[in-house]
């Protein structure tokens, strides 16, 4: 009896390792929105994107964000991610990491010297304003 748990265990495991593996294979990541809405977002390949995903491989990443400046809502990762600054330009949907720790989604465009992880996929400004809302807000990451 206790080697038929021990093996239910150990399949058990090794299909989350699987489907860890996946995950992680794959250039996609969910938001979350406090609210429940919800978009998807195509990852650039880089070793920031890659420390992002292996960080979301242990659990998903809550963010707590606040607007700035009208153009973008911003917040700490609570963790530090590689940096791949270049002199980037954004616009609406884009994921940028700044400083190595900050999480960004703009809603429109800015031009920096930032790190791209990422688009979210198929969402307009007006889209990203209506979720993000106004003020604070959190938002939830996690492997597609």
């Amino acid at each position: 009896m206790l080697s038929v748990f021990a093996m239910t265990a150990r399949t058990q495991q090794n299909i989350s390792d699987n489907q860890n593996k996946t995950n992680m294979e794959s250039n996609t990541i969910k938001l979350t929105i406090e609210g429940g809405r919800t978009f998807t977002a195509t990852l650039v390949d880089n070793s920031s994107t890659q420390a992002l995903k292996e960080q979301l491989a242990k659990g998903n990443i809550t963010v707590e964000m606040e607007d700035y400046a009208n153009m973008e809502k911003v917040g700490s990762l609570g963790i530090r991610l590689p940096r791949n600054d270049k002199q980037t330009t954004t616009g609406p949907g884009d994921i940028i990491l700044y400083q190595g720790h900050n999480l960004v989604i703009y809603y429109d465009t800015n031009s920096w010297s930032f790190t791209r992880l990422g688009k979210i996929n198929n969402a307009s400004q007006a889209d990203l304003k209506a979720a993000l809302g106004k003020g604070g807000v959190t938002v939830t990451l996690s492997l597609e």
